[in-house]
């Protein structure tokens, strides 16, 4: 997997030495002093420039207050990694739904008496907003490359939303790519640790290049709380030093890290109906899933992959349970127990869409198309892991560019025909 921004870290490396792909010949000329005065300093060399940062003195606070004041509004949640022995256990879906009411308050908080976001406008320092503006422009490229059909969907929304949805994915991308890139073997646990100090660095105000600045906007734009990029770098830690999870509550701790994060970052950009009946905090329970659902579809999709990389994200006890273990997938021969052990996990993946689906009624308008996409897409890589008589571990479920084709008009129109009276609450409550 590529990336826009490629990492080299390495135990003698800092984070903050790239190699560029794609990246245009220009940023801002050296890091500011910290008496910056609103203009920008250093020597322009034609059309080329070095490294993008803003200094503190551009006060890029964020919503909730920036910088360790953020803490103070709403406490940073203690990583959610499993508890000891020791202390109560609590399961992994409680804990991650702490963290959905807490993104939920924050959104109802900035909401107010007047029920609509309030999206601030642009930071304007002389001499930065064209800067900023080709940094939006730049993660929309790099959007456009990567995920060609959700980037299609973004051209629906407002030019602020779209910007901003560009701006998260582009983080997300790049945080990826320092455990699933090319230079993964070079990664460490103090690389990541350096990468969230630079995102602390961004809700501060401090952005450290171009792309960073255009997520230190959007997140001073919109209500997006800081932990779910946390958990998401968290997410990273744990693909460094875990390769089996021994039931399910630990895979969805991992899922909702690497991808239902994805969700909560969202909605606040997306932002949800006007007209809609459904709770914020079910609003975001359904975005959770989507991402747990896509995830869990990425695992069952990359079996034989993983594998081959020595890695089996299947809950170990379901395993046993079937009369399977880690022996039988490095073999890779499917068998009766392997299909079906196969269709309970599919079961279950088409479980969190099903939850997800009722979710994505209740955005708004402008948002619905690239998240109905999404939705129909991933589902339909299980369909392929069925037609494909559950081989997942020499072949690779794809959705082909004709079904594409046909999925997308059909997301688009259940993104126009508006929410249904079938709201987040009332499919949980006829799961009772």
């Amino acid at each position: 997997m590529s990336c826009a921004l490629l990492y080299v870290v390495s135990p003698n490396t800092e984070i903050s030495k790239f190699i560029s792909y794609g990246l245009p010949d220009y940023s801002i000329k050296a890091a500011l002093s910290s008496n910056f005065d609103g203009r920008i300093k250093g020597k322009k060399k034609g059309t080329r420039w070095s490294s993008f940062s803003f200094t503190s003195d551009l006060k890029y606070t964020c919503l909730s207050g920036g910088g360790s004041d953020n803490a103070g509004t709403f406490p940073v949640v203690s990583s959610l990694v499993a508890n000891s022995a020791a202390e109560v256990a609590v399961s992994s879906e409680q804990r991650v739904y702490d963290v959905v009411l807490k993104q939920a308050a924050l959104v109802k908080e900035q909401l107010g008496s007047s029920g609509q976001i309030d999206v601030k406008p642009d930071i304007v320092v002389p001499g930065t907003l064209s800067l900023l503006s080709e940094a939006y422009d730049r993660c929309g490229e790099v959007c456009a490359e990567y995920a060609k059909t959700f980037y299609l969907g973004t051209l629906l929304m407002t030019p602020e939303k779209r910007k901003a949805i560009w701006a998260i994915y582009v983080w997300c991308r790049r945080t990826d790519e320092l455990v699933d890139g090319p230079n993964a073997s070079h990664i460490t646990p103090k690389a990541l640790d350096r990468w969230e100090s630079r995102l602390e660095d961004l809700y501060a105000g401090r952005p450290y290049d171009m792309l960073d600045a255009a997520l230190s906007d959007t997140v001073q734009k919109f209500p997006v709380d800081i932990q779910p990029f946390k958990d998401m770098i968290e997410g990273m830690r744990l693909d460094l030093k875990k390769s089996r999870y021994q039931n399910f509550d630990e895979l969805y701790l991992y899922c909702y890290y690497v991808a239902g994060t994805v969700g909560l970052m969202s909605v606040p950009v997306m932002g949800i109906e006007p007209e809609s009946k459904a709770t914020t905090e079910s609003v975001y329970g359904a975005a959770l899933a989507l991402g747990i659902a896509n995830q869990l579809t990425n695992i069952l999709r990359d079996v034989g992959e993983d594998a081959r990389r020595g890695r089996v994200y299947l809950p170990q006890d379901e395993l046993m349970q079937s009369g399977l273990s880690d022996e039988d997938i490095f073999a890779g021969k499917v068998t009766d127990k392997w299909r079906s052990f196969m269709k309970k996990q599919i079961k279950r993946a088409r479980m969190f869409f099903d939850e997800a689906e009722s979710g994505v009624t209740q955005l708004s308008a402008s948002s619905r198309w690239p998240v109905w996409a999404s939705l129909l897409l991933y589902r339909q890589i299980l369909d392929e892991i069925e037609a494909n008589d559950y081989n997942n571990f020499t072949k690779r479920a794809y959705v082909s560019k004709a079904k594409k084709v046909v999925a997308l008009p059909v997301a688009y129109a259940k993104s126009i025909l508006g929410s249904t009276k079938k709201t987040p609450q009332t499919l949980q409550a006829s799961k009772k």
